[in-house]
């Protein structure tokens, strides 16, 4: 996905109110940061995104489907903490220590019985 497209994408949730203006103008600054520094992630092994994922789980439709650059990853985890229903189980300190220690693929997936969601954050 290219810088341009992913733009679009957070001007998108913010349009949808996925995100509020303000949650969009960090993405969108710290986009811009993060651009550099991924393009700096070599792909020898090394995660490069961040993918978020809300499905309703009734019709399996995407709700939110989010993509962000590795050097996003703490504003992208904050976006993440807001469609996640039971975050009192989720220990994020615990989730950014393996994304350090170099983990991929699933490394959250939520539940929410009361909303229908399904929340998934993937580190590919």
């Amino acid at each position: 996905m290219s810088l341009k497209e992913e733009r679009l994408q957070i001007l998108k949730m913010i349009e949808d109110g996925t995100i509020t203006a303000d949650e969009g103008a960090k993405l969108l600054a710290a986009l811009e940061e993060g651009a550099t520094k991924s393009e700096q992630i070599k792909s020898g092994g090394q995660a490069r995104w961040m993918r978020i994922r809300v499905t309703d789980l009734n019709t399996g439709r995407a709700k939110v489907n989010v993509n962000l650059p590795m050097g996003l990853v703490s504003v992208g985890m904050k976006v993440g903490a807001r469609f996640a229903p039971e975050m009192e189980d989720i220990d994020l300190d615990e989730i950014f220590q393996a994304i350090k220690d170099g983990a991929q693929g699933q490394i959250v997936e939520v539940e929410d019985e009361e909303d229908n969601e399904r929340v998934q954050i993937y580190i590919e």
